[in-house]
């Protein structure tokens, strides 16, 4: 989408160009790693078969989209090669392969043509697919004994994987196995006010539900704000590839709960149902995560619609562009402030994530009129 009002055009190329300027810094650095959180302004460097693997590069691809930039290009397909390693190596993958695999060999292949990417995303998506409980209906989460009936909200975002491996083979098994999951989130994970329950643990035996567990949310009740945020885009992206119409009212219903618990000049608490005395800690990529699946779930509805989608969108990006962005602190590697990764574990609280930083960019991207989506 581009827009059509010529303040909002000039402000989404101004914050572009502040996204690209920063990044061409950053990436002298960081270069062929992987950044996961900020760290006193330092961007850490992950191990291979990380989950947040995807995003530098995905990062770095959205930038290359609009400029060429031939560094960033070969910095994204170098960090594509790197995982390489967890991809073969097969035993640490988990659920989160789409994240990894989505932004950097399918977006490689979209925007170049590239054939090792191909195989490579493909490889990935039969990983993801052979994770799939057929008694349960559902794609099993991480690896642990302890956790083989688990399923989570997040991996609605991996989907696209397997929605686009069906598409590029002419196979529908990865499709089924997509739909299979997705009718299960749906029935087990949203509940009737918008709210999302980020773990739902399964006999794997039998697929009977066992219990819910509260995983980065505060309890089995609460409302943990990046999981409804998954579930916004998620559904959102199922929509998309298969036209059901429970999808697209499932991103709606949650994207209404998302946006009702928002409150006026700060960005999502961490958890929207966090007792007091945590209330105040925010997750900001749960706010961009939100903006990007917004633009998504505009181009979907009707005109009426779309245009109060649209506006959410715009007012949340330029509430984090406005009061979390780091654009004057050439002591920070980060774009945008104030991102939780886990509260309950007390792991990287209120800094800069690299998931963060993607999907803010990626809806400034979309604001500019990118089309391309690499989900």
């Amino acid at each position: 989408m581009k827009l059509q009002n010529e303040t909002l055009n000039r402000w989404a190329d101004e914050i572009w160009d502040k996204i690209v300027n920063k990044v061409s810094q950053t990436s002298q650095r960081i270069g062929v790693s992987f950044p996961y959180a900020s760290v006193n302004g330092t961007y850490t460097d992950e191990d291979a078969d990380w989950w947040t693997n995807g995003f530098w590069p995905g990062l770095l691809w959205l930038i290359y989209q609009h400029n060429g930039n031939e560094r960033l290009k070969s910095i994204a397909a170098a960090c594509e090669e790197k995982l390489d390693e967890p991809l073969h190596a097969f035993t640490g993958l988990h659920h989160d392969v789409g994240f990894m695999w989505t932004p950097t060999a399918i977006a490689h292949y979209k925007l170049l043509g590239n054939e090792a990417s191909k195989r490579r995303a493909l490889t990935a998506a039969s990983h993801l697919a052979g994770r799939y409980n057929a008694k349960g209906k559902f794609i099993r989460a991480w690896n642990q004994e302890e956790r083989v009936g688990w399923a989570i909200i997040d991996c609605m975002m991996n989907l696209p994987l397997l929605y686009w491996a069906s598409e590029i083979t002419g196979d529908p098994r990865f499709h089924h196995i997509a739909v299979e999951h997705a009718n299960t989130t749906l029935r087990e994970f949203i509940r009737p006010d918008g709210s999302v329950r980020h773990i739902v643990h399964f006999d794997p035996e039998t697929g009977e539900r066992i219990s819910v567990i509260s995983g980065q949310g505060y309890s089995e009740d609460s409302a943990w704000a990046r999981g409804t945020s998954w579930a916004i885009y998620g559904f959102t992206l199922s929509y998309r590839y298969t036209k059901d119409i429970r999808y697209l009212a499932a991103a709606k219903q949650t994207a209404a709960y998302f946006l009702s618990q928002l409150q006026p000049g700060q960005a999502p608490s961490w958890d929207f149902r966090a007792p007091a005395d945590s209330k105040a800690i925010q997750d900001s990529s749960a706010a961009a995560c939100t903006a990007s699946g917004l633009l998504e779930l505009a181009k979907h509805v009707t005109e009426e619609e779309a245009v109060f989608y649209e506006q959410k969108a715009i007012e949340i990006l330029q509430l984090l562009d406005q009061y979390y962005g780091t654009w004057d602190d050439s002591n920070e590697e980060g774009l945008i402030r104030r991102a939780t990764a886990n509260y309950p574990k007390k792991h990287f609280v209120e800094v800069p994530i690299i998931y963060g930083d993607y999907y803010f960019a990626e809806a400034i991207s979309k604001l500019r009129g990118n089309e391309l989506s690499y989900w």
